[in-house]
């Protein structure tokens, strides 16, 4: 995959995850947004009910004192009739005249506002009756004048009762007068309003602690609950007890401090499931994303690895070829020590690839975990100096040297001499590869508490911060201008490591470019 490409698909996946995250948040937000409409709806309604509520309460009872302030008198009352209404109907079929009469009486107990409050004394109280007749004539009759002079109805029907809806009205007309000169506190109760509003609240599913107080022009009244604070974003307020103008001097008002965690907990459960997959959405994209990543640095290292490879193997084969074509030569062929120096440089090489081949080998046994690996005590000192040995001649080739400082008082542990030593053969020829001119290497030892420390350190070209975070992971080189100018193939280090890992030990790295690497391998002992 060309980095265009690849620059493409990342930016097309990271679009759609941020469109993702972006249209949740805007389902959230709109969320809330409509949970806070439903719930100002609710609370209007819940409000709008409570002061119905109240100011029937009110009324039912201001009516049951009037029954019984009525009731207690014990008297007809007196009757004015107000308005008389009359309907002249001919029946042709019949030849009957017939004439409804519709009269409105009003009604005086005696009783004025005093008997309800002492300084309503002015306003009279009353009911309105009607009183309706029909009257059917035989024959033909001029008008109403006529039949009150010269005759009398044939038929006479009389009934009396009271209009309902007018003298609802009427009622609710001397009612709202009287009430309206008490005070607030002789007109509701703290206790009977919560509990009214706790009542429309539960039938409306608002489960939330609310406060509430009735205003008076804009003034707090002792109606209140004992917390109540208004809030202008969480209070909600109607007019209560109004009078026959339709005006209020008072305003109940209820806030609920919690609101906004009531919002958010109507819509918590729906939304942890949209958080929880929006969650799985970015884990899953960031894995895909670190999974391509790694897949084309693999890829990049591998084809660096192929090339390494190529190279150092064409550079033996190139070398037995003229090796092998020189001993076929007539002059050399009787030339026993040409001969013999041609067949050891053809042995060297052949030796030199078989460890790139043993190399990798070991690296997928490791992997597939059949690498025989057993263990025993052993100095270990014995296998630093047994690995010192193996580097010497190329040390002594390039005119350079190793120093030991050994410090460490005991030295056993349980480890494999022939895998132990290739660890240590690795770190001390990456010391010499890695080292400018001449190589200079000091080998350490030391006790620290229950383990012994070995540390490799050379005056090389060092190491990036980079490259110290992957220099143990398989197949990685770091270049240092010509790719192959250091030979290698990335495999020796994460043997290394898991070696060293497989004898419960741990292996560190320390470097700074241009000043030299030093590894360090800090190893269990057996007490």
């Amino acid at each position: 995959m060309n980095k265009t490409r690849f620059r493409l698909l990342v930016f097309l996946m990271s679009l759609s995850l941020v469109g993702i995250i972006i249209v949740q948040l805007y389902w959230i937000n709109t969320s809330l947004k409509k949970s806070e409409e439903e719930f100002k709806l609710h609370v209007q309604q819940i409000i709008g009910n409570v002061a119905e509520n109240i100011n029937n309460k009110e009324l039912v009872a201001f009516y049951r004192q009037y029954q019984k302030i009525k009731d207690s008198i014990g008297k007809e009352p007196e009757k004015n009739t107000l308005k008389e209404f009359y309907f002249l109907e001919r029946n042709k079929k019949t030849n009957e005249t017939i004439i409804y009469t519709s009269s409105l009486v009003a009604e005086n107990f005696g009783i004025n506002g005093s008997f309800f409050d002492k300084n309503a004394d002015s306003i009279n109280v009353g009911n309105l009756v009607t009183n309706r007749r029909t009257e059917i004539y035989a024959g033909s009759l001029v008008d109403k004048s006529s039949v009150e002079l010269n005759r009398r109805p044939d038929v006479t029907i009389e009934k009396t009762g009271s209009i309902s809806a007018l003298d609802k009205v009427n009622f609710q007309v001397f009612f709202k007068d009287i009430v309206a000169l008490r005070a607030i506190q002789d007109r509701i109760t703290k206790d009977e309003l919560e509990k009214i509003l706790s009542k429309e609240l539960k039938e409306y599913q608002i489960k939330t602690p609310f406060e509430f107080c009735i205003y008076s022009n804009g003034l707090a009244t002792k109606i209140r609950s004992d917390r109540f604070v208004y809030d202008k974003k969480s209070t909600y307020g109607i007019p209560v007890f109004k009078d026959n103008e339709g005006m209020s001097q008072y305003q109940l008002l209820v806030t609920f401090p919690q609101k906004s965690k009531f919002f958010f907990s109507s819509i918590l459960g729906i939304t942890l499931i949209s958080l929880l997959f929006t969650l799985i959405i970015v884990l899953t994209y960031s894995s895909a994303l670190n999974q391509l990543i790694k897949q084309k640095q693999i890829s990049e290292i591998k084809t660096d690895f192929i090339n390494n490879m190529t190279h150092e193997f064409k550079t033996p084969i190139a070398t037995i070829n003229l090796a092998l074509d020189a001993i076929k030569n007539p002059k050399i062929i009787d030339d026993k020590e040409k001969v013999q120096r041609y067949l050891q440089m053809i042995k060297d090489e052949n030796k030199r690839m078989h460890a790139q081949v043993e190399n990798v080998l070991r690296i997928s046994k490791l992997e597939k975990n059949e690498l025989d690996i057993s263990k025993e005590p052993v100095d270990v000192l014995d296998i630093v100096e047994d690995a010192i040995e193996h580097i010497s001649l190329i040390i002594e080739d390039r005119e350079g040297e190793i120093r030991t400082h050994f410090n460490a008082a005991r030295t056993t542990i349980l480890l494999n001499d022939v895998h132990f030593t290739n660890v240590l053969v690795n770190i001390l020829d990456n010391a010499v590869k890695y080292s400018e001119g001449t190589p200079s290497i000091d080998v350490y030892t030391e006790n620290i508490k229950d383990f012994i420390v070995i540390k490799i350190q050379d005056q090389g070209l060092g190491m990036s911060k980079i490259a110290q975070k992957k220099v143990f992971e398989k197949f990685y080189r770091e270049h240092t201008g010509d790719l192959h100018n250091v030979k290698g193939h990335g495999l020796g280090l994460a043997y290394v490591k898991q070696i060293v890992e497989d004898h419960n030990g741990q292996i560190f790295v320390e470097s700074e470019k241009g000043k030299g690497s030093a590894f360090i391998l800090k190893m269990p002992l057996i007490n």
